[in-house]
């Protein structure tokens, strides 16, 4: 099956739309994994469910026409980067919210609530990453498509091109930097142990 979405993949990229439907149903498991694992760092009450997650992240993908498909782990490493975004990006519209900023009139159903402490956490998280990333793009994307994504290390050493001991040693000091750099901000904040 991996052939299979590789092959669809390049399809999709050639143009072809019947690609991309017979693609998504391959997919669709995968990044409902995927999804779940973000959600799973989420609190319980979050109205941002696992399967909006994926459908919007869905929506995200089919626009990314600039993309050359290397194969199928190429995609779900683009597919966990895009679903940390969207996740971000609706806890600091509640963080902005919260202050009264972009103030609008929804109705109750439509409200979606992520706990402060959550958001924080999530901000907190994406600040260390980025900065992480100044220094040391390599070891941020492997966080990234280790903790969030739930990639394997063969899978991160398949996408980026490196050794599967080249990935451990980088998860390794990188999980290090950023338990050091969460703990100075928030002594009481958790560290990811995946």
């Amino acid at each position: 099956m991996r052939q299979q979405i590789t092959d669809l993949l390049i399809e999709w990229n050639n143009g072809s739309p019947e690609a991309l439907e017979r693609l998504m149903p391959l997919v669709e498991r995968e990044l409902r994994r995927i999804a779940a694992n973000y959600m799973r760092h989420e609190s319980p009450g979050h109205t941002l469910q696992t399967t909006a997650l994926v459908n919007e992240a869905y929506l995200k993908l089919v626009d990314q026409r600039a993309v050359r498909w290397q194969n199928r782990a190429h995609f779900f490493a683009l597919s966990s980067q895009i679903m940390r975004r969207i996740l971000l990006d609706h806890a600091r519209r509640q963080k902005r919210a919260k202050r009264g900023g972009e103030a609008l009139q929804i109705s109750l159903s439509e409200v979606t609530l992520i706990p402060e402490q959550q958001s924080a956490e999530l901000i907190a998280l994406d600040e260390a990453l980025t900065e992480l990333a100044t220094f040391d793009p390599r070891k941020s994307r492997i966080i990234e498509m280790r903790f969030f994504g739930g990639l394997t290390i063969a899978e991160i050493a398949e996408v980026m091109g490196l050794a599967s001991a080249t990935v451990t040693s980088h998860w390794r000091l990188a999980k290090a930097w950023l338990q050091r750099k969460l703990l100075n901000a928030a002594p009481e904040r958790p560290i990811p142990q995946k």
